[in-house]
């Protein structure tokens, strides 16, 4: 490029963006060194915004989680360090790396602390699988730097134009870092280090990225150090653009994870929806599959108005097997069917009483009988003694089999806190509780006392 085309390329920037004048970007740094600073307003924001993103991650909620969001500081010092970098300001960088090391401690151990109270107290019931507000923190892509960069220049430049600072807290919104943080904690709390491990380098990537977009913003608006620090400003603003850079890795990587487990459950779940049709009278349910190394489980439900016979299931098999034909050659696949009978009833149609046939006594005619001659008087026997009655022996009655108490598997259900109350015995001394939806097994044993049954 020549000289004079670079000259003009830079006038028109200048001419769109203009740098700033020294007054304001005086007041910029001033305003960064207050938001920055780790002090007393700063670590209540810090608390207040961990125990509200903490509760909304738990709880699954959206909303409680944006709140969140609104009230964290961790933004400030975020810009503050890239401010920091441009204008070698060393009491700018210092606080920026105290209030972030300070702040991101303080969450995690907060978000560990309420996530290890949840799982000894049933406040928030937390089934099997994670809520979908701490999964979607579990697996950064590319697309998150690519926000994260947006969301830093656009946090960067609306806090250096005072006329749009409104965009202030959308800007806090799209680049989240305080949910990342408790996802962390409930990761370690939970003992999922993979969910912890996922959340860390989704709060390093937001980190990276919107301190390296300031920084662009910064220079480009006419930030620059004394004569002594441009060549230390230029080597961070290099440093910055390198951590970036390596980050897309770990990220990249992770996203093609994504994309192959997205591909295969697409593909599991239309090779099983085009094979059920195939059976008269079977409707799918859902579909659920687990992976271990090279062998990957199907678990289909199914809802049908007959029992499926052996044949059946064996065709339904083959079907999806033969279209699941591109996975077979790297894992083995095993399947298993849950069947849900259902009967349909139309309330406009009653039910057509059916007659129960009665048993009928009938006649058998027997053989005739057959005339016997008649018998020719013999002599009249002499009498003989009667025989004396022996005794007839009594049958032993035969004894009742007495009931055997079956285990009966059951679930806790209670909408108080702190739960469902387990007793010593009955009407006596607390000695746990159960959680709402845990399992229990009531062997035997029943006793009623002031009208409660206890078991």
């Amino acid at each position: 490029m020549s000289p004079s085309l670079r000259i003009r390329l830079l006038y028109l920037w200048r001419k769109i963006l203009p740098p700033l004048p020294p007054k304001r970007r005086g007041e910029v740094q001033a305003l960064l060194r207050r938001s920055s600073r780790p002090d007393f307003d700063y670590f209540v924001l810090v608390v207040l915004s961990s125990i509200i993103a903490t509760l909304g991650l738990l709880t699954n909620s959206a909303a409680v989680i944006i709140g969140a969001m609104l009230v964290a500081p961790l933004m400030s010092p975020v810009i503050g360090l890239g401010l920091a970098s441009i204008t070698g300001d060393e009491v700018l960088l210092k606080d920026s790396i105290t209030a972030l090391l300070r702040g991101t401690a303080m969450a995690v151990l907060l978000a560990v602390l309420f996530t290890w109270l949840n799982t000894r107290l049933p406040i928030i019931a937390l089934g099997d699988i994670l809520p979908r507000e701490i999964l979607a923190r579990t697996q950064p892509s590319p697309v998150d730097l690519m926000i994260a960069l947006a969301g830093g220049l656009a946090a960067a430049f609306a806090l250096a134009q005072p006329e749009i600072s409104a965009a202030l807290p959308g800007v806090a919104i799209a680049t989240a870092l305080m949910p990342p943080v408790c996802t962390i904690g409930i990761g370690l709390a939970l003992g999922e280090w993979r969910v912890a491990g996922g959340a860390t380098l989704l709060y390093l990537t937001n980190l990276v990225a919107i301190a390296f977009a300031s920084m662009l913003v910064f220079v480009t608006l006419g930030f620059r150090a004394g004569a002594s620090g441009a060549d230390q400003s230029r080597r961070n603003l290099r440093i910055s653009a390198i951590l970036t850079l390596f980050l897309l890795l770990p990220l990249t990587y992770l996203a093609y994870e994504a994309f192959q487990q997205g591909t295969q459950d697409h593909l599991i779940r239309q090779a099983v929806a085009a094979a059920i049709p195939s059976v008269r009278g079977v409707e799918l349910v859902d579909v659920e599959y687990s992976r271990q190394n090279d062998a990957l489980q199907l678990n289909i439900t199914v809802r049908s108005d007959h029992e499926l016979r052996y044949e059946e299931t064996r065709a339904l098999q083959n079907a999806i097997l033969s279209d699941l034909s591109a996975l077979r050659g790297s894992v083995q696949i095993g399947m298993a069917f849950n069947q849900i009978l259902v009967e349909r009833l139309d309330p406009a149609v009653p039910p057509t009483p059916t007659s129960t046939p009665t048993p009928t006594a009938t006649n058998t005619p027997g053989p005739s009988p057959t005339p016997t001659p008649t018998a020719t008087r013999t002599p009249t026997a002499t009498r003989t003694p009667t025989e004396t009655p022996t005794a007839t022996a009594t049958r032993t009655p035969t004894r009742t089999p007495t009931r055997t108490p079956t285990p009966v598997d059951a679930r806790a259900a209670s909408a108080t806190f702190p739960g469902l109350y387990m007793r010593q015995s009955p009407a006596g001394p607390v000695i746990g509780a159960l959680r709402p939806a845990e399992r229990v097994t009531i062997l035997y044993g029943r006793q009623t006392i002031n009208g409660l049954v206890w078991i």
